[in-house]
């Protein structure tokens, strides 16, 4: 065991290693949605233009319409079935933040393990559910900040997927119970990858929270609050996440008793927003 765990060492130093060179490396079935989302930055792009180079990633393509007629962004009811119009719905910075959620899910697509493909199935699972309660919460409390909680949210498990990514070759370093989770847990890790990927400062900034693992805070009133406070509340654990960080948020019974009648009347909005962007 002490060799597979010196092996496991190596190899998260020689990542670490290839990321202090400014090295983060995607893998090639990643590699055209990792070309739209950079694409979606030029400040000069417009919807016309942003639609046309999402078309060059089917997956994203089908999750952009797939948002744009959840109810979150349909209020009307009148569904789109064109990438065009579902762009115009949402807007460039959602489209970012899609993109973005695309190349991270492909970071462990191409994966042969069985297991690891299942842990990452289940790792998205919760990235979708708490990018959809933080769009709810901000849109509650956080003004003007749904789209970009939603972004927060889609990213915020970013180190468990780039290493899910490089660790498929092997398998051996991960049999040790918790292996991987002390892995993931590594910052150094998640903000390269996050500044490769050309998240924004506060989008990163709020994901940093939760690497230092501070407390929840209600009525939330930062970015970071509503992150926390999703994944707080989320009924769907990491995988990643150790046992003893799975207990249930400590809130006043009247904090509890708020959100719960928060989370029943945007229940569809949830539902809706969550099965849009499972992959």
């Amino acid at each position: 065991m002490t060799g597979v765990r010196d092996a496991r060492r190596n190899l998260l130093d020689a990542v670490l290693a290839e990321i202090g060179r400014g090295e983060v490396s995607f893998p090639t079935h990643a590699d055209v949605a990792l070309r739209v989302r950079l694409a979606l930055d030029d400040p000069d792009l417009h919807l016309a233009k942003a639609a046309q180079i999402i078309q060059a990633e089917p997956l994203l393509s089908a999750r952009v319409v797939a948002v744009a007629n959840s109810i979150a962004f349909n209020r009307t009811g009148a569904r789109v079935a064109d990438v065009r119009t579902a762009v115009t719905r949402v807007g460039i910075r959602l489209l970012r933040a899609l993109a973005t959620a695309v190349v991270m899910r492909q970071m462990a697509g191409g994966m042969r393990s069985p297991k690891f493909r299942d842990l990452a199935a289940r790792l998205w699972e919760h990235t979708a559910h708490v990018a959809a309660l933080s769009h709810i919460l901000a849109g509650r409390f956080v003004r003007g900040a749904a789209e970009i909680a939603l972004f927060a949210g889609m990213v915020h498990e970013v180190n468990g997927f780039y290493l899910l990514s490089r660790n498929d070759s092997h398998p051996e370093l991960f049999l040790e119970e918790g292996a991987l989770q002390a892995i993931a847990a590594d910052a150094t890790v998640g903000r390269a990858v996050l500044n490769a990927l050309a998240v924004p400062e506060e989008v990163l900034d709020a994901v940093a929270s939760l690497w230092r693992d501070e407390p929840p805070v209600f009525p939330p009133v930062t970015l970071g609050d509503v992150l926390r406070l999703a994944n707080g509340l989320t009924p769907i654990q990491s995988p990643l996440q150790p046992e003893a960080a799975a207990s249930p948020l400590p809130l006043p019974p009247a904090v509890e008793s708020q959100l719960a009648e928060i989370l029943d009347q945007s229940s569809d909005e949830l539902e809706q927003m969550t099965a849009a962007l499972r992959y």
